[in-house]
């Protein structure tokens, strides 16, 4: 039996088109079925004559959380080698739709805020496992009359740590034979890989660049973010000046409120002089606790409102965000957890070295 041809295949589907002398109109409607207008499989594929022969997904559905306090949803897939990862719909107010997606299982970067950090393990994702997410969670949409806005990779995983595959998501999800997606509506978020930054800047201009900084003390960051050692503050701030020089779009700063760790006035004076001639956005994050760093806590809304306006006194445009589905964050990411490390253990996993 031949092996199935992923959709995402333009060469190899050209000559399955040629081989079983099939009408090219035939696969643009398949792909325009499921990849613009997030059709079901069935819709997609009812008038297809070879869907025998091509793979439409790359990862099984595990499980669906809803939050019961705003429009967040997590998906769990199952990749091909059993493991779990989660992506997260956010129906934001406004009525955009936000689509955050994972690039990895677990991470290499440890990072002291992150569950996914505390895995145990770091594989990366395939580009069909990560453009499935995708695909699937805009069917999903689409039942609602929904669709797909933005697309961040600030899930699972260091997106940098997959540069390639990464590379090759992104001329999928823009490809107009594709996904067509606008790449000014897509955000690669990472602990600051300042070479393959400058990399992507350069291969992917108007692909917007988000930058997990979070103190700009050299120690403060190092405890929360182990790789800040190899990649110090002052080679991050380089980074952005050349970022900025060949960016369309301006970098995003992402910078997690902790108490008593990164949030006082001597703190926020200390971003704003690094920020300085810089082309960015500040996002202040409440953190989210979890189970593995009991002694990371949140800032208090009015520290946080507090920190905010010496900013923007200073000229730096900030906002505060809020986050989403709290109610389903904790028990979905320890369930992943739980079950990839028993399948890294059977299946004697390394982790990927940081």
């Amino acid at each position: 039996m031949s092996e199935l041809i992923s959709i995402y295949e333009t060469e190899q589907l050209d000559q399955l088109r040629q081989e079983l002398r099939l009408d090219p109109q035939d696969f643009r409607q398949l792909r325009n079925g499921l990849l613009k207008q997030f059709c079901s499989d069935e819709a997609a594929t009812a008038k297809f004559a070879a869907t025998a022969r091509v793979a439409l997904h790359s990862l099984k559905l595990y499980r669906q959380c809803d939050s019961q306090l705003d429009g967040a949803t997590k998906l769990l897939f199952r990749t091909a080698a059993g493991m779990l990862i989660e992506s997260v719909i956010l129906r934001i107010a406004s009525g955009r739709t936000t689509l955050c997606v994972s690039s990895q299982v677990g991470c290499a970067a440890a990072c002291e805020f992150c569950a996914t950090g505390k895995m145990g393990v770091a594989q990366n994702l395939t580009a069909g496992e990560i453009l499935d997410q995708v695909l699937q969670a805009g069917q999903l949409l689409a039942t609602e009359g929904r669709q797909i806005r933005n697309i961040v990779f600030m899930g699972m995983g260091e997106p940098f740590h997959n540069e390639e595959t990464l590379y090759q998501v992104l001329d999928r999800l823009t490809a107009a034979e594709l996904f067509h997606h606008a790449p000014s509506n897509i955000t690669i978020s990472t602990v600051g890989i300042a070479e393959a930054m400058v990399r992507c800047a350069r291969r992917f201009p108007n692909v917007k660049l988000a930058l997990s900084l979070h103190s700009v003390r050299q120690e403060v960051r190092e405890r929360l973010i182990p790789l800040a050692a190899k990649y110090t503050l002052d080679e991050l701030r380089q980074t952005l000046i050349k970022v900025n020089r060949v960016q369309h779009s301006t970098v995003m700063i992402e910078y997690l409120m902790l108490a008593g760790v990164n949030d006082s006035a001597e703190d926020a004076q200390e971003l704003i002089d690094w920020l300085e001639g810089l082309d960015v956005h500040v996002n202040l994050i409440p953190y989210n606790p979890i189970d593995d760093a009991p002694q990371l806590v949140t800032s208090t809304r009015p520290q946080r409102d507090a920190f905010a306006q010496l900013l923007k006194r200073a000229g730096q445009t900030t906002t505060i965000r809020y986050s989403l589905g709290n109610d389903i964050a904790a028990a979905c990411g320890q369930l992943v957890k739980k079950e990839n490390r028993e399948i890294a253990r059977q299946q004697a996993v390394l982790p990927i070295e940081r």
